[in-house]
């Protein structure tokens, strides 16, 4: 069955970086555009950002465009998210997205 396996989360200070990582199964990956979602405490889920299937292209949030890159390798199935200069309104769950189905979330936490 389609399975997203998301992992890379943790606690950071402001300014500093991450990278989270998303690992699918069960379904042709490299036909499928994936996605990274977020949801801070009290708010909505969000869209981060796409990557097209074959990674050629990426379009972002307007609040982490020129900080956030998304890659992927789809020799590993895995999809990739960079964190640069990370800010404290960057904190909440991340999740992975694709072939309609959501990865497990991973927590990400912004704070001095």
């Amino acid at each position: 069955q389609v399975q997203l396996v998301g992992s890379g989360g943790g606690l950071v200070q402001p300014g500093g970086s991450l990278r989270l990582s998303c690992v699918a199964s069960g379904f042709t990956f490299s036909t499928f555009p994936m996605s990274w979602y977020r949801q801070a405490p009290g708010k909505e889920r969000e869209l981060v950002g796409t990557i097209n299937y074959d990674g050629g292209r990426a379009n972002y949030a307007d609040s982490v465009k020129g900080r956030f890159t998304i890659s992927r390798d789809n020799t590993k199935n895995t999809v990739y998210l960079q964190m640069d200069n990370l800010k404290p309104e960057d904190t909440g769950v991340y999740y992975c997205y694709g072939a309609l189905r959501w990865g497990q979330g991973t927590q990400v936490t912004v704070s001095s």
